[in-house]
């Protein structure tokens, strides 16, 4: 293979990756594919190939299908130890993010609403809604009439639609969203928790990663309590982490999020889905293996001083 057709590939990776990430929610399974499509690429006849760009979509875009259907993925998302890899703002992955369906289609909110779809259906609402694709390339892309990508489309904008309102934060509003959020959960006060949360508030969470499958509450009351417990400070929760704590603010797969980081690693998040100014959602995540790429981009960002600067 010639440079000139290695360097059209890398031109395409980003654009690739972060197709396939919001198809597999993993960082990591998205740079398997990616690199599946381009050996796949290299191997092809390319004089015979008249639109590369839309040759590689359809690779890697079947590829990351092939994934979600095999017996291991369903196996792993099914037993309800599975939540999306956490993307920290700035990593390349994420990918376009101009307009309300490209930034919503990456949120970590949707991402789990999309585990309930089907692999097509998702596939559909991600080439529609994220990077504008036409009914007609869809069908070409998957194999299937036109009648049944905007069938698929409009199921899965519905099911989307019914799950979630669109809120968009920059990085000040969600730099007070989260100490507004660390300053009740670290108060050990149970009613300034509750009166933080909408009436309808949701959370999960990995438990450290030292649980077989994640923990949901959906009451206020409950989530309040289990956010006091959580954070209040132990000796055996600073071993657990691997030292001191201290508690940054970020924005996580579009959304503000708390942060904890021991020695300039991440080793804990709380991701917030705010709504109204109050908390409309949560996702708590501390197992190493989810947290690594999270931690290689925070160590090379710069960012500013902690919102509490000792836990």
């Amino acid at each position: 293979m010639d440079a000139a057709t290695v360097e059209r590939f890398e031109a395409g990776r980003p654009r690739l990756a972060s197709l396939a990430y919001r198809l597999l929610g993993s960082a990591a399974d998205a740079e398997d594919v990616v690199q599946d499509a381009f050996l796949r690429w290299q191997a092809a006849d390319r004089d015979h190939i008249r639109l590369p760009e839309a040759w590689l979509t359809k690779v890697v875009t079947n590829l990351a299908l092939d994934r979600l259907r095999s017996a291991q993925a369903r196996k792993e998302r099914a037993v309800g130890a599975w939540l999306p890899e956490p993307l920290l703002e700035g990593d390349p992955m994420l990918g376009p993010a101009e307009t309300v369906e490209q930034r919503e289609s990456v949120s970590m909110a949707v991402l789990i609403l999309l585990e309930r779809l089907s692999p097509v259906e998702r596939a559909v609402y991600i080439l529609r809604e994220a990077f504008a694709y036409s009914h007609n390339e869809i069908a070409d892309i998957l194999d299937i009439t036109v009648a049944a990508s905007q069938q698929h489309a409009l199921r899965a904008r519905r099911h989307v639609a019914a799950g979630r309102d669109a809120v968009h934060v920059d990085r000040e509003a969600a730099h007070r969203i989260v100490e507004e959020f660390l300053a009740a959960a670290t108060s050990g006060e149970t009613d300034r928790l509750v009166a933080l949360l909408t009436d309808d508030a949701t959370a999960v969470s990995d438990g450290f990663g030292l649980m077989d499958k994640l923990r949901h509450e959906s009451l206020p009351d409950r989530i309040a309590a289990w956010l006091r417990a959580g954070f209040k400070p132990t000796p055996a929760k600073r071993d657990l982490v691997g030292g001191a704590v201290t508690f940054h603010s970020a924005i996580v797969n579009g959304a503000p999020a708390a942060l904890a980081v021991v020695d300039d690693r991440v080793a804990g998040l709380v991701v917030l889905d705010p709504r109204g100014g109050k908390v409309a959602g949560l996702v708590s995540m501390a197992a190493a293996h989810r947290l690594a790429r999270v931690t290689e981009q925070w160590q090379r960002c710069g960012h500013r001083a902690p919102v509490i600067g000792h836990w």
